[in-house]
């Protein structure tokens, strides 16, 4: 693929944005669960701790090969968006069957008929996932546009 680098930059981003709403909705806020709830209430705090940071280390990535893509003048906004949404869905869809059923690790919520819960996390991921795959089948069939190169500013006096 010619827009690898944007791919995976917006694939990184939706990694790190996914897990990051994960943790601040699901964890912090709604107290619905730790990333790891098959011990104590502390080492579900340093589970939650040790993922935060992971999904700010996949953030990070994603944003600097990001401002990489657009320096260099390679960026395809289409092929980024649709990276994008193959992170979040993926993410989304790894969390919603492989630590939630495979793994057991937690649950989305506890003391609650998971179905409605599990079909509709799986559901968003497999919209995001299609959403993404669609993008990046139109950037594929886009031509490349030629990279404008960054200029310094011009430093030529003006009216003479």
């Amino acid at each position: 693929m010619r827009h690898t680098r944007a791919v995976v930059s917006g694939v990184l981003t939706g990694i790190g944005t996914a897990a990051f709403v994960d943790e601040t909705v699901f964890h912090q806020l709604l107290h619905w669960h730790h990333f790891y709830d098959k011990s104590t209430t502390d080492i579900g705090l340093v589970s939650d701790g040790l993922f935060h940071a992971g999904s700010w280390l996949a953030m990070v990535a994603g944003l600097v090969l990001y401002a990489d893509v657009r320096r260099r003048g390679t960026l395809v906004p289409r092929a980024w968006w649709g990276g994008l949404c193959l992170g979040l869905g993926g993410f989304q869809l790894y969390d919603g069957t492989f630590q939630h059923k495979v793994l057991g690790i937690h649950q989305i919520r506890y003391g609650v008929d998971l179905a409605p819960y599990d079909w509709t996390w799986d559901g968003i991921a497999v919209l995001l996932l299609a959403a993404g795959a669609l993008l990046l089948a139109r950037a594929a069939r886009t031509a490349p546009r030629a990279a404008s190169p960054r200029t310094a500013p011009s430093t030529t006096p003006r009216g003479r």
